[in-house]
């Protein structure tokens, strides 16, 4: 946990709060801090600043807490992914939470098992949960959004054109494809399929809303290894 991150109920006045919890946990046994200890903090949603502990005990810490810096600025990209393995989606959320993605798609796709959409894990609060915990090692305080589509066809049909209007539309796809750009200075919208890769019939589908297939090399990667490696080189 590189970020403190406080939302609006632990504020006890405008300028403390107060935690307790798997906060409070973190910084008596990992930050091993003490009353008086400056820690870096951040307000969900807001700016980041500095908390200066008035009260470190084992029920709850206090801070004084001055929010005078904004946030890291967000990628300019719209991730579009096939919903990944249950155990692989909490991974892959905090990825995409610490990199800076202010948008995901999670999608449909043949290759993805129904059972992957009947996951605990797909829920509001257990979403938020991965999020946030990419927030607190990225020191970001922004959480990106999350949009879930379980029907491909029409998404892609009626929805991706307008999404993807105005941006270098990719296709993360393993083939005999061109090697995915690096180092952009335009927006993208970028679409990453299962392990595998996406079936011919929804490449052809990505490609008439505007995108166009890119591969990394011959080799075929984990979903949440294309994640990282598509982003870095991008940007």
């Amino acid at each position: 946990m590189n970020l403190l991150l406080l939302e609006e109920a632990d504020f006890v006045a405008p300028d403390r709060a107060r935690l307790s919890g798997r906060r409070l946990k973190h910084m008596l046994e990992v930050h091993r801090a003490e009353s008086g200890d400056s820690l870096r903090v951040g307000k969900l949603g807001g700016l980041m600043g500095q908390g200066q502990l008035l009260h470190l005990g084992s029920e709850y810490a206090e801070l004084s807490v001055t929010l005078d810096q904004p946030p890291p600025a967000k990628l300019p990209i719209t991730l579009l992914l096939a919903l990944p393995r249950p155990k692989m989606l909490r991974r892959v959320l905090q990825t995409v939470s610490s990199m800076g993605v202010p948008r995901l798609v999670l999608l449909n796709s043949y290759r993805v098992e129904k059972s992957f959409w009947q996951t605990p894990f797909l829920e509001p609060d257990a979403i938020r949960e991965q999020l946030v915990l990419g927030l607190e090692q990225s020191r970001d305080t922004v959480l990106p959004e999350v949009i879930i589509e379980k029907r491909f066809k029409p998404f892609v049909e009626d929805r991706l054109p307008e999404l993807a209007s105005g941006t270098l539309g990719l296709i993360g796809h393993p083939g005999d494809y061109p090697a995915c750009p690096r180092a952009v200075n335009e927006p993208v919208t970028l679409a990453i399929g299962p392990e595998g890769g996406w079936i011919p019939y929804e490449v052809d589908l990505l490609s008439n809303a505007g995108l166009k297939p890119v591969q990394l090399g011959e080799r075929i990667l984990r979903v949440e290894t294309a994640v990282t490696a598509l982003l870095a080189r991008l940007y």
